[in-house]
């Protein structure tokens, strides 16, 4: 019974991993663009999908064949990469700056979740072992934790769009201003992770 104590506990946890940093850059990149939240929030959500099946996929083949070998720095780097192409598009794409977009194919936000959870997946599994050496209650860990995470995520949208809906709508300037921003972080943050993990 004791491995249920930490898994009651994963949803919370996983909520709190939506918000690291690379995450909400990487979203923010695709619900920033829509100006109904019902689309925004369907980005965010195949994202956290796409998430927790990369850190399921790739947790149970940890957990199973004790590869921890798997954990690698170039994951990271390749969120980096990633965060790096989605603010250079943003910022080349002039419908950007003034209207927003038409929504992106759910498959685009589902495998932006899946590099994440790539890159996340190995540090995750090895803390979940040490923790839960019973390798169906540490799946199971994972699991919850991923949904928690979709929670998160969700959460997280729905107060970044709130700029961008039509009552709060921004002005054109401020709106230019605001995707510069945005994806001069995402490149920024990118580059770090690229050079930090290489």
């Amino acid at each position: 019974m004791q491995p249920l104590i930490p898994i009651l506990f994963a949803a919370v946890v996983g909520m709190g991993h939506a918000f690291e940093p690379d995450h909400l850059l990487a979203v923010s990149t695709l619900v920033t663009r829509h100006d109904r939240l019902g689309p925004a929030l369907r980005d965010g959500l195949f994202w956290g999908l796409g998430h927790t099946t990369m850190l399921v996929l790739f947790g149970s083949v940890i957990i199973f064949s004790r590869a921890t070998w798997l954990h690698s720095g170039y994951f990271e780097a390749a969120v980096g990469v990633m965060l790096i192409g989605l603010g250079i598009s943003r910022l080349l794409d002039r419908n950007s700056y003034q209207s927003l977009q038409k929504p992106k194919q759910a498959g685009f936000a589902y495998t932006v979740g899946l590099v994440h959870g790539l890159a996340g997946g190995g540090a995750l599994v090895l803390a979940v072992l040490g923790a839960i050496p019973q390798p169906a209650w540490a799946v199971a860990y994972i699991l919850v934790f991923g949904l928690g995470s979709v929670l998160g995520m969700l959460a997280a949208v729905s107060l970044m769009h709130l700029p961008f809906t039509q009552r709060m709508r921004l002005g054109k300037r401020l709106r230019a201003s605001t995707v510069v921003l945005s994806s001069a972080l995402s490149v920024g943050y990118g580059g770090w992770l690229v050079w930090a993990h290489v």
